[in-house]
């Protein structure tokens, strides 16, 4: 037999799918719902709880508790790497009607807040052994956060590194005022005469930390999309990495393998 919290948060959670309370609605106060359901207030908020898990309601300080606006869905694909490689040559004005965010999401360019910002780092350890390099080299790090305007959250958060004397041939490359740059990392390396072998991507899960959470606007208990993503152009050396932190509610991953034929 189902618990009260459960029975409390079925019958909330039935009226959301029904669209009695729609997206964006506040629920009742809690002391009204502890009225109508006639149980203690801990029993009610384990049922707002658990709604709050699933995603479905979110709290706002000061405020109370909202249906959960369903957030814009990404599909990524790793296909879109050859999209934007086909694209890395075509002229400005093409590269320019549209990117892989909009390609993911489906959004149009004029629907996308986009921010970047770019900072002179040392290759730590990590760093080093990715791009076989000593620890010390000068690199550039460029940090990207692109939302949906209608929504108060980004996609991802997206930290990418290069090295810098490799990017130093195009002095634009260093200049973050030049983003959203058209045609993304694959037309800017293009531009200093490098081309894309290959990207290796790594998938991996974890929980958000408390910061990553807020970033993302994600409910609790969901977890946070660890991609790291690593170029090589046609010589076989590493030419750009970035680790992409992705909130698991709403973002899907395809990946298609193309196999040889007998």
């Amino acid at each position: 037999m189902a618990k009260a919290y459960e029975r409390i948060a079925d019958d909330l959670r039935d009226r959301i799918h029904a669209g009695e309370l729609r997206p964006g609605d506040r629920l009742p106060p809690e002391t009204t719902l502890v009225e109508q359901y006639g149980k203690s207030l801990p029993t009610l908020r384990q049922a707002l709880g658990l709604l709050q898990t699933e995603g479905l309601i979110e709290k706002q300080h000061g405020r109370g508790n909202f249906v959960r606006q369903p957030r814009t869905p990404v599909f990524r694909t790793n296909l879109r790497h050859q999209w934007e490689k086909d694209r890395a040559r075509e002229p400005e004005d093409e590269r320019k009607a549209t990117g892989a965010t909009e390609h993911d999401t489906g959004l149009e360019l004029d629907d996308l807040v986009f921010y970047a910002a770019y900072a002179d780092i040392e290759a730590d350890e990590e760093l080093a052994e990715i791009f076989g390099v000593p620890t010390g080299t000068s690199m550039l790090q460029r940090t990207y956060r692109t939302r949906y305007s209608a929504e108060d959250h980004p996609f991802s958060l997206v930290v990418s590194y290069l090295v810098r004397e490799v990017v130093a041939a195009n002095p634009e490359l260093l200049d973050a005022g030049n983003e959203p740059w058209p045609g993304g990392t694959q037309n800017q390396l293009f531009t200093i005469g490098i081309e894309l072998d290959r990207i290796e991507e790594r998938v991996s899960a974890r929980p958000p930390t408390a910061e990553e959470a807020e970033e993302l606007g994600l409910p609790p208990g969901t977890a946070l999309i660890v991609l790291g993503k690593t170029s090589y152009d046609t010589a076989g050396r590493v030419v750009e990495h970035s680790f992409v932190r992705l909130p698991g509610d709403r973002t899907e991953l395809n990946f298609t393998t193309p196999l040889e034929r007998w």
